[in-house]
């Protein structure tokens, strides 16, 4: 069976039972290898095997070597093998690092400290003068796992043991080892994960019927194999590789005008990459991204985020509590005249959050303040223009729901007291924040106050229907919001809506099924509606 590749015209042909590849585009989160032919009796047998990766110290030590007075060489990682190993860590495969004899204390203690750092095997390897080249392990190995071998300088006799004993070699920035046919090479570090992953989505999909380990370079159980988008490399050469791309664009946005929010995503401007991806999927509109930018703009804007969350108060009815949105008001100035008359108009009164209208994406989009009279707009510093949103007393309790594909998971947390025990701390001033890392969170002893309330169910079923609503009209995979239950009239009001949360409250052995098999439903559902 043919690897798969996404061709620039068409949805890649694929079997069903065919791993798929995964591009991960990521923030703080390649140039496609020249890959040769497998042996095919190994790629029978390579389902249900793990995978081993053997790191050799020529492709991860510096070969510059700063000599320091002492005459003693400075160890270092090569630039862009520290992010390697970081990645390999959380990848699922089973690595380690090995060298040749002759290495300094230094280096081989270097080596020692930095596998033992990432959780990984160490091992040396004996003089290349002996018989056997490999040690006991590397030979155990290759009879229970499909194994690679990265180096960027193979010694002959080492090569032709490590093939004898069916291991796949990668040979980084070597030319003189490609001339053997059957040595995968690459020309640079930041190659070998896209590498990996296609090597090891060619061998299991031949035979095959995330910091959490989300993110696999192992296929997952649902056959999904990750590989991180490398910035650093061409981009059109990584993406034939792949089925689709994993993306969070919202960490990509350097700017965003919000006078612009209507006509999304003009106004914005992202990182050059995440520019490049931008155009790459508008000229070939049939590659597949979750999720479609277009279904993320909308949720850049608390104005739109409002306007999408009052379409679901049509779920209310009679003998169920009120779902709704909380009441609000878009303001362009913290002294006009007229505020206080656009508040009245607006049902609001006092005390109010101020938001800016910008929902993600900038560093100051989180920079919020608590207002409990008119005279403490006077310098706030909370970005313009803005909206006034209602505070809710929620008996210090919020709870936060996710939608990873057709799944509704939520959990309870502590959140912010009533407002009295607001105002009472507040000095007469305002209360400013960041809803991301400073949020005013209840005491002991006010929780324990709030306790009676607990018992003031929340309607499950009415948000989880809440849910599957808003999935239909945000076009989204995963994507959270939160819901406070407001204490004098039990009514169930959504104050936030994101995309791509974190879902950190669902436990791993949860929530990594329910977000491999989402993402694996929208890719096939994404590709029926391009083929109808």
């Amino acid at each position: 069976m043919p690897s798969m590749r996404v061709t620039t015209d068409t949805w890649p042909r694929r079997a069903a039972q065919e791993p798929l590849l995964l591009l991960l585009l990521r923030s703080s989160l390649m140039k496609s290898a020249s890959l040769q032919a497998l042996n095919p009796n190994r790629a029978m047998a390579a389902m249900g095997r793990s995978v081993r990766v053997v790191l050799d110290s020529s492709v991860l030590l510096d070969p510059s070597g700063v000599t320091a007075e002492e005459e003693e060489v400075v160890v270092a990682l090569r630039p862009g093998a520290e992010a390697l190993l970081r990645r390999l860590r959380y990848s699922n495969l089973r690595v380690a690092i090995c060298h040749p004899e002759g290495l300094t204390t230094n280096e081989s203690g270097f080596l020692e400290k930095t596998a033992k750092l990432y959780s990984f095997g160490y091992m040396p390897l004996t003089s290349p003068s002996g018989s056997n080249l490999l040690n006991e392990l590397m030979l155990e190995w290759s009879e229970t796992n499909f194994c690679f071998y990265v180096t960027s300088g193979v010694h002959e006799g080492l090569l032709s043991e490590l093939q004898n004993h069916n291991w796949e070699v990668i040979a980084m920035g070597n030319e003189d080892v490609i001339k053997n046919s059957g040595v995968i090479h690459i020309s640079m570090l930041q190659e070998l994960l896209i590498t990996l992953a296609t090597s090891i989505k060619k061998e299991i999909g031949n035979s095959s019927a995330f910091v959490r380990g989300a993110f696999p370079i192992y296929p997952s159980k649902n056959d999904l194999i990750f590989v991180p988008l490398s910035f650093e490399l061409p981009l059109a050469s990584q993406l034939q590789e792949v089925d689709l791309v994993l993306h969070k664009i919202t960490d990509e946005i350097i700017n965003i005008d919000p006078n612009s929010s209507i006509s999304f995503p003009k106004g914005i401007s992202f990182s050059p990459g995440m520019s490049e991806i931008i155009r790459f999927v508008e000229e070939h509109c049939d590659f597949c991204v979750i999720d479609p930018f277009k279904n993320i703009y909308p949720l850049l804007d608390r104005i739109q985020i409002q306007e999408i969350l009052i379409r679901l108060e049509g779920l209310s009815a009679e003998g169920r509590p009120k779902l709704r949105a909380p009441c609000f008001l878009k303001i362009e100035s913290f002294c006009g005249s007229e505020l206080q008359k656009q508040l009245a108009e607006a049902k609001l009164s006092f005390p109010l959050i101020v938001k800016p209208q910008v929902a993600c994406g900038v560093a100051d989009a989180h920079n919020m303040a608590l207002i409990f009279k008119i005279e403490e707009f006077s310098n706030l510093s909370v970005p313009l223009p803005a909206i006034l949103q209602e505070y809710i007393d929620h008996g210090s309790k919020i709870f936060k729901f996710y939608a990873i594909g057709d799944k509704i998971f939520h959990a309870i947390k502590n959140s912010m007291p009533n407002a009295s025990h607001l105002k009472s701390s507040s000095g007469g001033k305002p209360l400013t924040f960041n809803s991301l890392k400073t949020l005013p969170v209840a005491t002991k002893e006010q929780l324990l106050q709030n306790e009676v309330q607990d018992s003031k169910l929340l309607d499950i079923n009415l948000v989880e229907e809440a849910a599957k609503l808003l999935k239909e009209l945000l076009g989204l995979t995963i994507f959270g919001f939160d819901v406070v239950v407001q204490e004098s009239s039990g009514d169930h009001v959504i104050v936030d809506l994101n995309y791509l949360p974190s879902f950190k409250e669902v436990p791993d052995n949860v929530a990594m099924p329910a977000f491999w098999d989402a993402i694996k439903q929208s890719y096939e559902s994404r590709k029926q509606m391009t083929q109808t």
